[in-house]
């Protein structure tokens, strides 16, 4: 038999981790001094302790080794498929984030889109037809809480707004969705803002999929922001006429 330190020699682990298995049930010594309180190990032990460092090395923690070590050996596979599936799932979230800091360090940028899902909302509205974006100016001489631009092009020709309003106004509800969210600080200034914005969904390959949402924001300091919101889908996901492929930005640039 091995005293604990030469067990922990021969494996590679320190007498420490041993003491804490044996601590929490996991790797009980074979027998314990009653005089010097000498912990002795066998043969059973150190299979037992390299069984357990081996689950370790395949990515199952220690809560779990403890209902594995006797288990049966499909047990033992569905708990190593769950470990893979997240790792796969924590890679795959790591190359998302990369792409994202690449894409930023390649192409720098006034914002930080983020990506989100948004339940439904309720606006009360005036709506507005549209000549030419420069109108909009005109239309909307003090800037309103929220407005709303449909766009799917250039803003070449004429195209639907909405302002929100507190008279009368028509009821308008926009549907739970899949949007591409910023921030855009008075620093910045919407036209930069929403240029980049939606450069950066023609190179993820996204385009517009309903009216994007611009709402002014003000705190209870009177400091400025605006929130850019725009509702989006993969490329090919849908078929709309003129579709937004990222080349423009929203109207309401020209307020």
């Amino acid at each position: 038999m091995w005293r604990i330190g030469q067990l922990a020699r021969m494996v590679g682990v320190s007498e420490r981790t041993l003491r804490h298995y044996d601590k929490i049930g996991l790797l009980v010594p074979a027998a314990i001094d009653g005089e010097n309180g000498y912990r002795w190990y066998g043969v059973t032990e150190l299979s037992r302790l390299e069984r357990i460092r081996g689950l370790q090395r395949l990515g199952l923690p220690l809560r779990q080794i403890a209902d594995l070590l006797d288990a049966p050996e499909t047990q033992v596979r569905q708990a190593l498929a769950e470990v893979v599936a997240g790792l796969e799932r924590d890679i795959a979230t790591l190359a998302a984030t990369a792409a994202h800091a690449q894409d930023h360090l390649a192409t720098p940028m006034s914002i930080l889109p983020q990506q989100a899902t948004v339940g439904p909302r309720h606006l009360r509205v005036r709506h507005l037809r549209v000549a030419h974006a420069a109108e909009l100016a005109g239309l909307c001489a003090t800037p309103p809480t929220t407005l709303l631009t449909w766009l799917y092009g250039p803003p070449t020709g004429r195209f639907a707004a909405a302002v929100t309003t507190e008279r009368a106004g028509e009821q308008l509800t926009l549907q739970a969705r899949n949007v591409v969210r910023a921030i855009v600080p008075p620093s910045v200034g919407i036209v930069r803002a929403g240029q980049d914005l939606f450069g950066w969904l023609s190179r993820h390959r996204l385009t517009v999929d309903g009216p994007t949402v611009e709402e002014h924001l003000v705190d209870a300091d009177g400091a400025h922001a605006i929130a850019l919101e725009v509702p989006v889908a993969h490329e090919g996901a849908q078929d709309r006429p003129g579709r937004l492929q990222g080349r423009t930005f929203s109207s309401a640039a020209a307020l």
